[in-house]
């Protein structure tokens, strides 16, 4: 939500969520989760993510992405599109069960755990903010500070869990 609020008020800006990357494969599809099927869908999802941000990029467009990563996906957004910043939000298991709450739900109490404690990973990102006490406009507008005029003509990813 927070990296779509981002391309909203930003001047030519596309947003790309991941997830909904994922989910254009109507037959055969696999979770992030199930196994080595899902984990491969899961690379394919963040290749085809930085073909449709390179597309945007070279058209002048700013870009924003979200996902929930690791380490591995990390490296692939790295190497897929240069120059990306990769700003990671990160929320208390109970505030993200409380902010899931508000909206539907597609993840089991287990796999939302499992999702929460790989978040709780430390990652080589640019920025890596704690939005558990932050209202939803704090959140954004924290981002866009810390762009501080870099945005111009690059792409930024923001790995959202899945509950920000």
């Amino acid at each position: 939500m927070t990296a779509q609020a981002l391309a909203r008020t930003t001047p030519r800006c596309a947003y790309i969520d991941v997830d909904d990357v994922r989910q254009l494969v109507k037959n055969g599809g696999a979770a992030p989760w199930e196994g080595k099927e899902g984990r491969n869908q899961h690379l394919l999802g963040v290749r085809n993510a930085a073909a449709l941000s390179a597309n945007f990029t070279r058209n002048m467009f700013n870009v924003t992405i979200s996902d929930v990563i690791d380490a591995e996906l990390l490296t692939s957004y790295r190497d897929l599109i240069p120059g990306v910043r990769i700003i990671r939000l990160s929320i208390g298991l109970e505030a993200a069960r409380d902010r899931a709450r508000s909206r539907p739900v597609y993840l089991t109490d287990e796999e939302f755990e499992s999702l929460h404690r790989q978040q709780c990973t430390p990652l080589d990102v640019d920025l890596d903010i704690d939005v558990t006490g932050m209202a939803f406009q704090e959140q954004v507008e924290t981002i866009r500070q810390s762009w501080s005029g870099s945005l111009s003509r690059s792409e930024t990813s923001v790995s959202e869990t899945a509950w920000s």
